[in-house]
């Protein structure tokens, strides 16, 4: 398996290259040069452990670039560290309603189920080939406390995250600040997370910086993360038995992407339901066929608090009927005016009767917390509940009331207990391996919304 840039001029590579490069060279993100094919849908009950479905799923993406059985060795080693043995369960909460539960890994959100992975990939294929990668990301909250505890134990890597000061929750915020890895380093931009996401874009756009650095990501805009996230679509279906439309908490497009490409491979999925918060940017794209960026609103659902998307540019890679040239003057011309076009023809192929958009506001989101809560005593965080409302807008109006709809519950309640409080009056517990996380020391950096500023840190991190 080779894999070109969705810009169309950066040279085809393998697996490894992928996993470590993170951007192409061109600035544009890496996808397979075709979608592969699974020879048969699993549906009911499957001997297989998550791990061992895993590596059976993302073998073709691999290649043959990693031994399978080392492969297959890797996922069991990262998926061990989740607390439910099935690493995403399904959940049945109503007729119809269910919940795929991301959030059991060690830092209590879907983010581990790739960077646990990710993590232990780059320590493979580093102590290979000898040698040394510095790792730069944004994080609108869940990303860098996932990326961190994936990454502090490798041996061949360093890694800076940047966040958006006052922007993301105390529990996120802490899960990267109080680890005590000398590898992992936590910096608040005074900004938003698109300012944090464009300033990690213009270091791997540095191609000096970049090679001097030996830059490398685990943001989504790395391929393997989204790799990764593909494979619960059919876990999920696999145990549901049936075809099912999935409503997905989205703020970077990356969690709904990997689902569209799980359908590629042949998973009987029957649609997407793109659950937007205030920073309604991909809805108001799905009713209107244009992409118009507004400025960010704080939310209830600060992992959503994005306006420019930035896996979305694989899906423009598609519609472009994979033209890498055609993309790159759309996303310029993005960049430069605020506004995306999308032709009718591309859009009727593409996305008609494939997604959906739709949006739901704090007060909306906190009667879905509520409700659920008063109907069946379980607790749900902000995004889940984003998620939710969305489904339910879109059951019987969208899809048919009988077609089941899987939401993807993307964090532990605990992460928002503010939320949850307000919601239900519960404080919802942290697990026990984090009981003490409030109360641990914090280490971080502030820095301002200034490419040289960051730049001058990220130098000074590597070992």
């Amino acid at each position: 398996m080779q894999y070109v840039s969705t810009r169309g001029t950066a040279p085809q590579i393998g697996f490894c290259d992928v996993l470590l490069a993170g951007l192409a060279r061109d600035g544009g993100l890496y996808v397979p040069e075709s979608w592969p094919k699974l020879e048969k849908f699993r549906g009911g009950d499957v001997a297989t452990t998550y791990a061992q479905r895993a590596a059976s799923i993302m073998a073709p993406f691999v290649g043959g670039e990693i031994d399978q059985q080392v492969f297959e060795r890797l996922c069991v080693e990262a998926y061990s560290t989740f607390r439910n043995t099935e690493v995403a369960p399904l959940v049945e909460i109503s007729q119809n309603e269910y919940l795929l539960e991301l959030f059991h890994g060690p830092t209590l959100a879907f983010k581990d189920v790739a960077l646990q992975l990710v993590g232990k990939l780059f320590d493979h294929v580093l102590a290979q080939r000898n040698e040394r990668v510095m790792i730069v990301g944004a994080t609108s909250g869940d990303t860098g406390g996932a990326a961190f505890d994936g990454v502090a134990s490798c041996r061949n890597v360093d890694i800076v995250m940047l966040y958006p000061n006052n922007r993301v929750s105390d529990v996120q915020r802490r899960q990267m600040t109080t680890l005590t890895a000398n590898n992992v380093h936590a910096v608040a931009v005074d900004g938003t997370f698109d300012d944090c996401q464009d300033l990690v874009k213009a270091m791997f756009n540095d191609q000096k910086f970049r090679d001097a650095n030996q830059l490398s990501a685990v943001n989504s805009i790395n391929w393997v993360r989204v790799m990764a996230q593909v494979v619960y679509y059919f876990t999920a279906l696999e145990k549901l038995g049936r075809s099912a439309v999935f409503s997905v908490p989205t703020g970077n497009f990356g969690n709904v992407l990997a689902g569209w490409i799980a359908k590629q491979m042949g998973a009987p999925i029957d649609g997407f339901v793109v659950a937007s918060n205030k920073n309604d940017i991909l809805t108001r794209f799905f009713e209107s066929k244009k992409m118009t960026a507004n400025e960010v609103v704080p939310t209830l659902s600060p992992s959503m608090d994005i306006q420019v998307s930035s896996n979305f540019e694989r899906l423009i890679f598609e519609m472009n009927n994979r033209d890498g040239i055609a993309t790159a003057k759309q996303l310029v011309e993005f960049r430069s005016t605020g506004e995306l076009n999308v032709a009718v023809g591309s859009y009727q192929k593409w996305i008609s009767g494939v997604f959906v958009g739709r949006r739901c506001d704090d007060e909306d989101t906190l009667a879905t917390m509520r409700d659920v809560y008063k109907k069946s005593g379980m607790l749900i965080d902000p995004h889940t509940a984003v998620g939710l409302s969305a489904a339910r807008q879109s059951a019987g109006v969208d899809y048919p009331k009988e077609v089941p709809m899987i939401t993807l519950a993307t964090a532990h309640p605990a992460k928002f207990p503010d939320a949850v409080r307000r919601a239900t009056g519960e404080t919802p517990k942290l697990p026990e391996h984090l009981a003490d996380l409030m109360s641990r020391p914090e280490r971080s950096v502030s820095l301002p919304n200034d490419l040289k500023a960051v730049q001058a840190f990220v130098a000074g991190c590597r070992n």
